[in-house]
């Protein structure tokens, strides 16, 4: 039973609102005041709030809305105005403070439904979209945290088995390559632990206003000498240096350094990890109109188009057939810090002529 709280100053008008969206069966708590309904509404909790605008000396709706709107517990909660007089400005005034609808006086029980109705449909269409990704997110860490954390770590608790147990049978060469497999599987795990708390990172940030605003304040004068060393980097890790190309024109970037390190990082570390060795992996950086655009094109097996639509953090594509590791968070990642900075990330694969990912950012502004 969905719950609904009333706001206004007439007692008439309450008990008309309570009468009807009891028929329809709600359960609907009153207040006669701005205080009183702010205080019922941090304690009921209720899923819906039909407030009046013009409520005397205590406060109107709008000030309702705003302590509302502030308190985390009640700031998602889908909020109806009513008022007698509907202007344009007053609406907008409601709506840049987080109303949900208008709903004009004097009005018909046909229309209080109709809006009560349209608000709560709304909601539960978004917690159920938020119900499905998080079954989904749920589903892709348990089958995919286990596996990827224990396989480095097989690796190293084997070889430091070997070297407890049988150093002394062990010659020079061996326990020297052990020890490379010892490091390489540790390292390989501090970066599915590290990309892990990253994008866990990213998605807080999402939710502040003012992070996303300091971050798009960050500025990047010349990005050309950061995207050629994270680039030759993640080359010379891979054992691959000649496959790769620079094409660079270095211009100012709204990024802080470390996300679009991170960015080029990836991208440029997927394209080594799904392309075989002596094919190029093109790197481009460059102004194109208002944005800015940073490609890595590489000439692997490719993306089919349901695999581009499904992009997101904890999925992996065809694992059994390509036996790569990872938590498929290197596109999320990128994906996300596009998005954050203003712009967007763009994939364009196919199995002919391999992959290119471009990320496309604003131009900063003077």
């Amino acid at each position: 039973m969905n719950k609904i709280l009333v706001i206004d100053d007439e007692p008439w008008l309450r008990e008309m609102i309570r009468l009807a969206l009891e028929q329809q069966g709600f359960e609907v708590f009153e207040a006669a005041s701005s205080t009183e309904g702010a205080d019922k509404a941090r304690h009921a909790l209720p899923d819906l709030i039909l407030c009046d605008v013009n409520m005397g000396k205590d406060g109107s709706g709008y000030t309702t809305l705003t302590k509302l709107r502030e308190d985390a517990a009640t700031a998602a909660i889908p909020f109806i105005l009513m008022t007698g007089m509907a202007d344009s400005a007053g609406m907008r005034h409601g709506m840049e403070l987080g109303a949900d609808d208008y709903l004009p006086k004097p009005f018909k029980v046909d229309e209080l439904y109709a809006a009560v109705n349209a608000r709560l449909r709304k909601v539960k269409t978004v917690r159920d979209d938020a119900e499905r990704k998080l079954t989904t997110l749920r589903s892709h860490i348990s089958m995919m945290m286990p596996h990827e954390l224990r396989t480095p770590l097989n690796g190293i608790i084997s070889n430091a088995e070997m070297l407890a147990t049988d150093a002394a049978a062990l010659g020079t060469a061996t326990i020297t390559e052990m020890g490379k497999e010892i490091c390489e599987s540790g390292l390989r795990l501090e970066r599915l632990i590290e990309n892990f708390l990253f994008y866990a990172r990213l998605e807080l940030v999402a939710t502040d206003a003012d992070s996303v605003i300091a971050l798009r304040s960050a500025r990047i004068q010349t990005p050309e000498s950061l995207i050629r060393a994270a680039a030759t980097t993640q080359a010379e890790m891979a054992g691959r240096l000649h496959d790769l190309t620079l094409k660079l024109v270095d211009t100012p970037l709204p990024v802080a350094e470390e996300y679009f390190k991170k960015i080029v990082a990836e991208l440029v570390q997927n394209a080594f990890k799904f392309s075989e060795p002596g094919s190029p992996v093109r790197v481009t950086f460059h102004p194109a109109g208002e944005e800015i655009e940073f490609a890595v094109h590489d000439f692997g097996r490719g993306l089919s188009t349901e695999h581009i639509r499904r992009i997101d953090a904890y999925v992996q594509f065809e694992r059994k057939m390509q036996d790569r590791e990872g938590l498929g968070l290197g596109l999320a990642i990128a994906k996300k810090l596009a998005e954050l900075h203003g712009g967007r990330l763009v994939l364009n694969s196919s199995k002919e002529t391999g992959t290119t990912v471009t990320v496309k950012l604003p131009k900063p502004k003077n």
